[in-house]
């Protein structure tokens, strides 16, 4: 799986004028299902998100993640929008080939599993509608903009 993961102050997921998720203080991420990825690979990328260290310790080093902030009682939103363009392909010219993602409804299949999990272990999940035109708003916290590559 692909993502870019985002620490923002906010962020929200629009879907014709409404606000279908949305969090505060946390992680804005980016996800895009690849062939040959199944539910484990989704487990490994929610392990990677949740112990994440891109969030300030008291002496402002990147030290915290999701995971630390929960024990804490400081609650880091986490907001999983499916973004199949993060698979696309330049090396043919100027018009992105999208042929590197997953297919729709393993994709889909693969977003929701994500989802769950991700909703099972942290208590403040929000997210997109797959394969919606969607609308992201976001205050960039740093900024911190991380790519992350999971097979």
């Amino acid at each position: 799986m692909r993502a870019i993961v985002q620490r923002v102050s906010e962020a929200r997921a629009v879907i014709d004028g409404e606000t279908v998720g949305a969090i505060g203080p946390g992680m804005l991420v980016l996800v895009c299902a690849m062939p040959g990825d199944g539910t484990t690979t989704a487990d490994r990328l929610l392990d990677k998100l949740l112990k994440l260290r891109i969030f300030q310790n008291a002496a402002g080093k990147l030290d915290h993640s999701l995971s630390d902030m929960d024990g804490e009682g400081r609650v880091g939103g986490l907001l999983l929008v499916s973004q199949f363009t993060l698979a696309a392909d330049l090396s043919g010219g100027n018009r992105p080939s999208f042929k590197a993602a997953a297919p729709p409804t393993e994709a889909q299949a693969l977003f929701t599993h994500l989802v769950t999990q991700a909703r099972a272990r942290h208590v403040n999940v929000a997210s997109g509608r797959f394969a919606a035109d969607t609308q992201v708003h976001l205050v960039n916290d740093g900024p911190i903009t991380i790519p992350l590559d999971i097979s």
